[in-house]
């Protein structure tokens, strides 16, 4: 039995790293970090230990640390709207 077979990898190309880093405009100063809690038990718990190891690996300024009030509910414009004035990047966790 002879025959063509197609495979298919579900993975996305890379981004080239040139592209991304000239749409970057980060200047070499401490980082103001947005977190936003989704509500989730345990994401509280989540979230801090990744403050801490941008903490050990970047120099940050402050942190914006925002909580959804309901996991099932998108964040409301107001959080959004916070986090877009006061952050440079924002993590956003979930967890149980």
């Amino acid at each position: 039995m002879s025959g063509k077979v197609t495979l298919v990898v579900p993975v996305a190309p890379a981004p080239l790293a040139a592209t991304l880093a000239a749409q970057r405009r980060i200047e070499k100063r401490a980082i103001c970090l947005g977190i936003l809690d989704n509500s989730k038990g345990n994401a509280d718990h989540l979230l801090a230990a990744v403050v801490e190891g941008v903490r050990a690996a970047l120099p940050v300024a402050s942190v914006v640390s925002l909580r959804k009030s309901s996991v099932s509910l998108p964040a409301p414009a107001e959080i959004l709207d916070r986090l877009t004035a006061e952050a440079d990047f924002v993590v956003s966790a979930m967890a149980d």
